[in-house]
Order: C-alpha cells, then structure tokens, then sequence
C-alpha cells in the first residue's frame, strides 16, 4: 500500500513467512491520517488472508516514533457523530490479525499508538522508547482499546496511572510493570523482532492461531468456559497432519517442517 510520501503511508513486505507492516511518516512522528487508518486496515485484512504469512511485525518508520497516534489536525475537524462512530480504528484491525504480531517499539510510542502495541502479542522495546496514553490532556479518552486492555495487562493500578496522568514512561518501567515483554537497545529492535517472528513462522501455523485464539479467549471468557474452549482448540490441533510431523520430528531428531494442515 502506498500514498504520497508527506501524507503518510502504510508499507507491507513479506518474506521468509514473515509479514512486516510499516508506518510510514516519520516527519510527523508517524501520526496516523483516516487515509492512513484505511491503508492499514487493508494491509492487516491481507496479512491475515495470506497462507504465506505466518507471523506478523509491525513498526514505524525512522528512529523518533513507532507512532504518536491519530494525526490530531485530521481529528479537529467535524465529520459528524455518526461519520466519526464508524470510523476505521486502526488499533482494532492490528487486534483482529489471527496470526501472532510483534510490535516493533522505539521512540514515542502514544496515544493510538499505544493502542497498536497492545493489540500486538509481544512488544519489543528499544531502550529509549517511551509509551503513553495522553489523551486525556486533550480532553477525551482513546478509542482503540488501551483502558480495557491496559488494565488486564499491567493491572488495574498501574493502567490508572497511565490513563489519568496522562505521562508517558520510559521503557525500563514499561518493562517492570508488564507492558512491554522485551527490551534492547535500540539500533536492535528490529533484528530481535524479526529472529522472533521467523522462530514463530517456524511451528505449525495451525498450532500458533490456535495458542493466540486461546490466549484471547482468556482476556474475556469465565475459566470453565475457557478451559473448554482450549480444550476444543487441542482437539483440532491433534488432527492436523502438523501434529504428526512434530511427532516425527521429535523422534528423528530434527526441526519440524509444518504444512499448515
């Protein structure tokens, strides 16, 4: 996907079962335009559709920001309610990727931005990378998931801190509190992320959508009703013929090699 460089635009190239979504402006802190929102939505929605895709990275152009969020002159002015609620959310089509998805952290990392990231599964920060969620500054309260995702994140405390005072925190703190899983230096961000996503792209597809859709599950479901849930995914996976390759593979002593059937 693509558009005029000073607009913004979202990039996706795929290579070794890796898909890599890029956000492209760094000029504007790779702050995202609805132009912007809509490319991202289609390259997500490809992503996901891909049987050569089989784990997902996601950064921001440069070394400024992973994004600072939705590009607030694109937000000061009135499209009207209704135009407004359906909106694309752009944290939104991150999260509905079945695949799993690295973000890929450095710099600012705000507001939408910071939504992204929860979206993701694993967040790998870079040590200068700062998150938070400033909205409330502005005077509204972010849309794309961070006060129900930060709370089972990194506590309900902690996400209170983050949502009211509005300050972002630094990556050593992100990283003791639980909202980042990984942090490097940043010149290693991407490689670390990368050598990630092709271990994942590794196992059995079938097995890693399965792992996400249980993990998901956890967020919102009753533990019985998960339990079997999960329970229903391990049956699915134990017909697959990736289950008897990863058998074999255990007896001869040797790396799997996964079909995605």
């Amino acid at each position: 996907m693509s558009g005029a460089p000073e607009a913004g635009r979202i990039t996706l190239q795929v290579a070794d079962a890796v898909a890599r979504i890029v956000i492209d402006r760094p000029a504007k802190h790779n702050a995202i335009t609805p132009q912007m929102a809509e490319s991202l939505a289609a390259v997500c929605a490809e992503a996901d559709r891909r049987e050569d895709v089989r784990a997902v990275t996601i950064a921001g152009a440069g070394e400024r920001a992973f994004s600072a969020g939705s590009d607030l002159n694109a937000l000061a002015g009135d499209r009207g309610v209704w135009a407004f609620r359906n909106r694309v959310e752009y944290a939104t089509v991150v999260r509905d990727i079945r695949k799993p998805v690295i973000a890929c952290l450095r710099g600012w990392v705000l507001g939408g931005g910071l939504e992204i990231a929860l979206a993701a599964d694993i967040r790998i920060a870079g040590r200068g990378a700062r998150l938070g969620a400033p909205e409330v500054k502005r005077g509204w309260l972010g849309g794309g998931g961070a006060s129900q995702l930060l709370p089972r994140l990194v506590g309900i405390g902690q996400a209170s801190l983050l949502l009211l005072a509005g300050e972002p925190v630094d990556a050593e703190r992100a990283l003791a509190i639980g909202l980042v899983e990984e942090v490097v230096d940043d010149a290693a961000v991407a490689a670390r992320a990368e050598a990630l996503a092709r271990a994942i792209a590794a196992h059995s597809p079938i097995a890693t959508q399965a792992v996400k859709a249980a993990l998901r599950a956890a967020l919102s479901t009753p533990l019985e009703a998960g339990l079997r849930y999960e329970n229903e995914l391990h049956v699915l996976c134990m017909q697959s013929e990736d289950r008897r390759e990863g058998i074999a593979a255990f007896r001869e002593k040797r790396d799997g090699s996964f079909a995605g059937r």
